[in-house]
């Protein structure tokens, strides 16, 4: 299974590192087809990728290097976007080629093989790891495994809503994740909010007459409503200020599980540049067929099927 994730899992593996550690053991990696992976060195003008192994040369011609670049389906800006990046591949043969020794790669054939025996036996529900490779308003894209990548929409990521992925995520993160759902082509939609925990799991890192950390996420006429954890937000009295995106010192007046209620005071509000948190997940591996994030004598529900 450890072929199956996402890439650059492999790089520093004991295996790895043994089968291009020499050009010996580089041709038992050929002769055993094992996956391996390397940093692509350079993306030529015919958008090949290059490897320099060392001891021998290896190229990714470009119809092997993603799913669909034949077809035109996928974009030569997935090929151009590995260089100096990790790649899974395997070796298809090793032949002169310009007058040297070359290795020829294929990470296509890798991802169809995760397409076509990995993918049928993920079903909604089951927690997988992840690689975030790039970031868009409207979600995350994540490699699930051997670069082949499904969609995180910015709702699924966190309760607390958020004004953009960036706020929880950078390119290269790895990250748990959730299947959510498959389309009728087989891309798989994700999810990452269930991963962080229930609104009581949340609370109960929290007392009233503390005084918190916390970000500014909304401000509304009838309050400003903060950020105390990815899965837990609380209303502030309204006051003009303040500015979405501020880190603050929140008082905590009350807690109110029934409604699902922090009443805050903000003590203080500034810009800052802190490190952003690792999340913290509640959940790391396995399968849920059903979420409740609200607690059981809340009025309001708030769940997931799977």
């Amino acid at each position: 299974m450890m072929s199956y994730l996402p890439e650059g899992f492999l790089l520093n593996t004991k295996e790895n590192k043994y089968y291009l550690s020499s050009m010996e053991n580089f041709n038992r990696a050929f002769f055993e087809k094992a996956p391996l992976e390397q940093r692509a060195a350079y993306c030529d003008c015919e958008h090949n990728l290059h490897i320099d192994f060392g001891f021998i040369h290896g190229i990714i011609p470009r119809e092997e290097c993603a799913l669909g670049i034949s077809e035109g389906t996928t974009r030569d800006i997935a090929i151009i976007a590995r260089v100096n990046k990790p790649v899974r591949f395997v070796i298809e043969e090793i032949r002169e080629y310009n007058n040297k020794k070359t290795a020829i790669l294929s990470r296509k054939k890798l991802q169809n093989d995760f397409n076509e025996n990995y993918l049928p036996t993920l079903s909604p529900g089951d927690i997988i790891d992840a690689r975030v490779t790039h970031l868009e308003n409207f979600g995350v894209f994540c490699d699930i495994g051997c670069g082949v990548n499904a969609l995180l929409p910015i709702d699924n990521i966190s309760v607390s809503r958020i004004p953009h992925p960036s706020v929880r995520f950078t390119t290269g993160d790895d990250i748990k994740v959730i299947v959510k759902a498959f389309d009728d082509s087989g891309r798989v939609t994700l999810s990452h909010k269930e991963l962080l925990g229930t609104w009581e799991e949340n609370a109960s890192f929290f007392n009233v007459g503390e005084t918190v950390s916390g970000i500014v996420r909304s401000i509304e006429s009838y309050g400003v409503f903060v950020e105390l954890t990815p899965n837990l937000s609380g209303l502030a009295e309204y006051t003009n200020d303040v500015s979405e995106g501020q880190h603050t010192s929140v008082y905590i007046k009350s807690i109110i599980p029934e409604k699902m209620k922090f009443k805050l005071i903000i003590v203080d509000a500034f810009d800052a540049q802190y490190p952003r948190k690792k999340p913290h997940y509640f959940l790391k591996e396995g399968h849920i067929d059903y979420f409740r994030y609200s607690p059981e004598n809340c009025i309001k529900n708030i769940d997931t099927t799977f």
